[in-house]
């Protein structure tokens, strides 16, 4: 007895403690009183900072908290209720007296806001997707793109690109990403007449990544090149329209602008963000790779990538090295990965910068060397290694990887002396490059700082009050002048 009594005087303090903390559908409350003030006062941020609020709610997500804030959000027996009811799936009875209960003590609101209704749709979407209910999830993100059409507010700007995105992802995570890209164009025009930059923004990059999925390089390009330019609205779109179009530029062999989208996309990108800065620096590694560039130690380093990278650092060191079969072991061994990240095609091409950095190294270590021994120190396996290192060593020395004269004769490749580089204009154009780059970042951080609104025009109006008192003080001392005159 004594014990159950104990046991009873130790359970009170906890069910004291439950109440204090605000529930999630607490929160959500909050997020919707915040939507309605942002709507009426026509203000994207607190519509923005909604959005922030309900990725901090997403793993607390549960379908009677959904059913209890969708009967708080919409009229009970409205069509978007009925409708986002269907997709969520069936809670015991227990559980929904309770939560009609609770939802019974607020009253539904009769005429739901279009930005209320659209959050509800947006909540249900990433509900359904986070529970990986993949096929409801592609008819509620249906759903809700039909309902955006015929809403053309600005303040539904923020909600619609996400809905847009989670539209995507819906028919991406079933494999039918090709049937909506005709519907995400219609958007994309829908979007441009309305001046939705946001939403051009949202649909390009989703665009992109559609055609990129298919490997329609040339139709990604088209629609990058034609599609109207704006200053960015999000850093989050802005660094996926960098990565996509550093994706672009390398297939195009145009390593030297992918480089820059590349890097610039990885440095632009949240922390949080890791597996798309991971994916960024994959492709500029091999991007530098062709470039002949060699990545410094640190990029493999960094912390939380070690892991993803150490296929991309075994290569490098190939590469680096210029040894041919531990090349073609290394692409052998992490085959799976390299056509998982979709760089398989790409370390094909490599081929020929590991033969070119070998013939390097060869020609810095002899001063002569025959064409024999050099098949063999790059280990060629071809059926003539002599004439196939005959025409590598001619091409190299055309293109100016090695500074050599080819004896043909003799079957030599003779080295020519190292000269001085601080006498050639390289480090000089190095030194252009790193300037041009901190006066891009500068002028970047520039544009992106904020100001209060309307301040140029009190700022103006503050110097013509300036302008007006120092005239007045002039006209006022020049008629004391004339009285003094005529006096």
């Amino acid at each position: 007895m004594t014990q159950d009594v104990e046991m009873k005087e130790q359970q009170q303090p906890s069910n004291s403690t439950t109440p204090s903390s605000p529930s999630t559908l607490h929160h959500l409350k909050e997020i919707a009183s915040l939507i309605e003030t942002g709507a009426y006062a026509k203000e994207s941020r607190r519509i923005q900072k909604a959005v922030r609020l309900t990725n901090t709610l997403r793993r607390k997500l549960k379908t009677s908290v959904l059913y209890a804030f969708l009967d708080f959000a919409l009229s009970a027996g409205s069509e978007p209720f009925n409708r986002l009811i269907s997709y969520l799936p069936k809670e015991d009875e227990h559980e929904m007296e309770v939560d009609t209960a609770t939802s019974v003590t607020q009253a539904p609101a009769k005429h739901p806001l279009p930005e209320l209704e659209i959050y509800c749709y947006l909540l249900v979407l990433i509900f359904l997707i986070d529970q990986k209910k993949h096929n409801e999830a592609k008819a509620c993100s249906s759903a809700s793109i039909a309902r955006l059409k015929n809403l053309n507010k600005r303040t539904v700007d923020v909600l619609a690109s996400r809905l847009y995105s989670y539209y995507s992802l819906s028919y991406e995570l079933t494999g039918d990403l090709a049937e909506i890209r005709g519907n995400l164009l219609a958007l994309h025009r829908i979007a441009t007449l309305r001046h939705d930059e946001l939403g051009q923004e949202t649909l390009l990059n989703l665009l992109l990544r559609n055609y990129l999925h298919y490997n329609l390089y040339d139709q990604a390009e088209k629609l990058r090149s034609k599609a109207p330019r704006f200053e960015a609205h999000s850093n989050q779109q802005f660094c996926r329209y960098l990565f996509y179009l550093g994706k672009i530029r390398t297939i195009q062999l145009e390593y030297t602008d992918a480089k820059e989208s590349l890097l610039q996309a990885a440095r632009k990108a949240p922390a949080a963000a890791l597996a798309f800065r991971v994916q960024c620096n994959k492709w500029a590694i091999i991007v530098r790779l062709l470039l002949g560039e060699i990545p410094e130690r640190t990029v493999f380093m960094q912390k939380g990538m070690e892991n993803a990278l150490r296929p991309y650092f075994e290569l490098t060191n190939a590469v680096r090295i210029g040894d041919l079969e531990l090349f073609k072991s290394i692409a052998e061994k992490f085959s799976s990965t390299f056509s998982t990240d979709r760089t398989h095609n790409l370390i094909v091409r490599l081929r020929h910068n590991v033969i070119r950095t070998g013939l390097r190294n060869i020609s810095i270590s002899y001063s002569r060397i025959s064409l024999a021994d050099v098949a063999k120190k790059l280990r060629l396996d071809s059926a003539n290694p002599v004439a196939d290192a005959e025409s590598i060593v001619a091409k190299a020395i055309r293109d100016g990887a090695i500074d050599a004269t080819l004896d043909r004769v003799n079957g030599w490749m003779v080295s020519k002396e190292t000269g001085d580089i601080y006498s050639t204009n390289e480090p000089q154009l190095a030194f252009n490059s790193r300037i041009a780059f901190c006066l891009n970042m500068h002028n970047e951080a520039v544009r992106a700082l904020r100001f209060p609104p309307n301040s140029h025009k009190e700022k103006e109006s503050a110097e013509k009050r300036r302008e007006r008192q120092q005239q007045e003080q002039e006209l006022a001392k020049h008629i004391a002048e004339e009285d003094d005159d005529e006096f």
